[in-house]
């Protein structure tokens, strides 16, 4: 999709995070070699940061309070999120702070909010929501 749309003006920001499940425990180097390597990624990516919590980033503190959770929905892996979603924060239902890695924040020209996708989302809607905003 990104090499597909950049010319368009579309941008992947990315932000590792071992905030979930320790799925990146690397450095920022073993990140990105990984996912140069194995995914094949071209965007830019940042630093390791928080997503969530006291020492989030300011940019997903003001994500987390501007967006609502609208669940993982009811598909097999959605209901497996809930739950893993539910031993983190009992209250996860109640909030918007990023639940998982993989959370997608759609970000207009402007820098409004335009959608909130969770990892669970299906890439045909992400992918929706991303022509239409372009």
């Amino acid at each position: 999709m990104y090499e597909q749309l950049q010319p368009q003006g579309f941008e992947i920001l990315d932000f590792p995070c071992n905030q979930f499940g320790e799925q990146a425990p690397g450095s920022e180097e073993e990140i990105h070699t990984f996912c140069t390597g194995r995914f094949g990624i071209t965007f830019p990516q940042f630093a390791k940061a928080d997503v969530r919590g006291e020492n989030a980033l300011p940019l997903f503190r003001y994500l987390a309070e501007n967006t609502q959770f609208e669940g993982f929905g009811l598909s097999p892996m959605g209901l497996a999120m809930s739950g893993v979603a539910r031993k983190m924060d009992r209250d996860y239902k109640k909030n918007g702070e990023v639940k998982w890695n993989f959370t997608k924040f759609l970000i207009g020209r402007e820098g409004a909010v335009l959608a909130r996708l969770e990892p669970t989302q299906d890439m045909k809607l992400v992918a929706q929501k991303v022509k239409e905003a372009l």
